[in-house]
């Protein structure tokens, strides 16, 4: 029978339920489900229901409850009669989650079972980190200086690196921070310290090399301090980079150190001299990254960031359910996983606290939430301002229902670690990493946390990808699967069609995630070359 939409329809009809008690359920079906349709064990559909929206299981009365995954993600604004699509318009979001009387710590619930024997091939770093490629990075420390080092990269692409086959690639780390910005104001410490961290990113071999214009407010000494310059943070706490980068005079790096390149030097005449210098300095760099070589270690160095983005109604069904299987593996290992989006955990607060390892924890995880609900209040929004028109075409009424589907990505493991924007991580086991939910700032936070592999699932599909880490797509539907085959990598929408468990995808996403890691594998967005710019999370004013 042809693969068309009537044909899709004419299927038998099929809807998920998350929770015992939910009163609504989603459509399955690709293509959704005409009027007259009955469900099984339901109502008859009232009207046409798209894929992945929610149709009522029973009579709704305005005020009602509507309940998804256990919990109420909406009121109904009008009589609901069983049948019908519920969709926003029909919906109206219960107020935010308050911070007080939260429970801190008390499910208690014991660790994880270790799970032993499983290696990839990595690079291990002079600082006993572990990288998943070898690639040279050049940091800069603001965005006048992008043209010229892209057009440096396009050189050493062709002329330097066929000289060195056991380097992966060059990275240009350009942003749009860097000059315009109150330098000083407490909350520049996070795109500060945000570039500093990913420059020291594991696969980047311990190998910082840095292009400068020369006025810029952000000097290589400040993003590099080598004296310990103390950069006040939110908390109040001075924080000052470990790494320095001490510079000879005309801006030639000390033996052992990173290396700066400045364009107004006084030594440069002309473009090509600016050029020709970068080069002469990746070329230093270049040397010491080709003598690696990969070596056997534990599934234990995986730093892994899981991240959703695209999402839709089956986000939270089929692949954040996988990938929190795969992260409960990943933590069993010994290994490091990150999740983050703090508007999309923001109504599961109660479920996070409640499993942290410890009260400071549990209060840390309040700290964060509290920062970031003053942060959109002084911008004049709140945390409904997080979902956008896919995520609505996808089904996601509101952000409630989102979060819940989030939420998942992050297994059942205790959170044993926080941390605040641009912060470093140096724990292991499941961490909550604040970062705002946009993906492309949630990806260059995770990176400078330390993350050598990044997860990224999709019910709407982008072609997001990163230059530094691979990045692994997780479709969330079969048909999005199909049309996507050379974007997505794994297809969860198995799931929901009943070819595989959440357990089957989760085992597949963590052996693939150790080929991916060895480079036995590329990611598709590795193939075609697809990546975001970085996007430096700012909150500081632009002056």
């Amino acid at each position: 029978m042809p693969d068309t939409l009537a044909n899709r329809a004419a299927a038998a009809p099929l809807t998920i339920r998350m929770h015992a008690e939910d009163n609504v359920a989603i459509v399955a079906n690709d293509g959704g489900l005409p009027p007259g349709s009955a469900l099984p064990g339901g109502p008859v559909l009232r009207e046409r229901v798209p894929q992945g929206h929610k149709v009522a299981l029973v009579d709704l009365p305005a005020g009602a409850a509507v309940l998804r995954y256990g919990v109420p993600i909406g009121y109904a604004v009008q009589d609901i009669p069983a049948g019908s699509w519920v969709h926003e318009r029909l919906l109206q979001m219960p107020a935010a989650r308050g911070l007080d009387d939260l429970p801190m710590a008390t499910r208690g619930a014991a660790p994880l079972p270790p799970l032993e024997g499983f290696t990839f091939e990595g690079y291990r770093n002079p600082d006993g980190s572990v990288g998943t490629r070898n690639l040279l990075a050049i940091t800069q420390t603001v965005q006048c200086v992008a043209g010229v080092t892209a057009f440096a990269v396009q050189r050493i692409q062709a002329e330097l690196l066929p000289q060195y086959p056991n380097v992966d690639g060059v990275v240009a780390l350009e942003h749009g921070y860097g000059c315009g910005v109150a330098i000083d104001a407490p909350d520049a410490a996070i795109p500060i310290r945000t570039l500093r961290h990913i420059s020291q990113n594991p696969n980047f071999g311990g190998e910082v090399m840095v292009v400068s214009l020369g006025c810029e407010k952000l000097q290589p000494e400040r993003l590099f301090p080598s004296e310990g310059i103390p950069i006040q943070d939110r908390r109040g706490t001075g924080s000052a980079g470990p790494l320095a980068v001490p510079l000879l005079p005309g801006g030639e790096p000390r033996s052992g150190a990173g290396g700066v390149v400045c364009l107004q030097d006084e030594a440069h005449v002309g473009f090509m001299s600016m050029v020709d210098s970068i080069l002469r300095q990746a070329e230093v760099h270049l040397k010491r990254l080709n003598a690696r070589r990969r070596e056997t270690v534990p599934a234990s160095e995986l730093v892994v960031g899981v991240q959703c983005g695209g999402s839709d109604a089956f986000s939270g069904v089929t692949a954040n359910p996988a990938v929190g299987f795969c992260t409960d593996l990943l933590v069993r290992a010994g290994a490091s996983v990150m999740f983050s989006e703090t508007t999309e955990v923001r109504d599961g607060i109660a479920q996070l606290t409640a499993r942290a390892a410890t009260p400071e924890v549990a209060q840390a995880l309040v700290r964060e939430m509290a920062w970031y609900d003053d942060y959109l209040k002084r911008g004049g929004v709140d945390r409904s301002a997080n979902t956008t028109p896919g995520n609505k075409k996808g089904g996601l009424s509101n952000i409630v229902e989102k979060a819940m589907g989030s939420i998942v990505k992050s297994g059942s493991a205790p959170i044993a670690n926080v941390l605040s924007p641009g912060e470093k991580l140096s724990a292991k086991g499941l961490t909550y990493a604040a970062t705002p939910a946009s993906d492309f700032i949630c990806g260059t936070l995770q990176l400078a946390a330390g993350m050598n592999l990044h997860v990224f699932t999709t019910g709407r599909g982008t072609p997001y990808g990163l230059a530094a880490v691979p990045v692994i797509k997780v479709a969330t539907r079969s048909d999005l699967a199909r049309r996507w085959h050379d974007l997505m990598d794994i297809n969860a929408g198995t799931i929901a069609d009943g070819q595989a468990s959440i357990e089957d995808v989760g085992w597949a996403l963590f052996r693939f995630m150790l080929d991916v890691a060895s480079g036995r594998q590329k990611t598709w967005a590795e193939r075609w070359k697809l990546h975001n710019q970085l996007v430096l999370f700012n909150p500081a004013p632009v002056t």
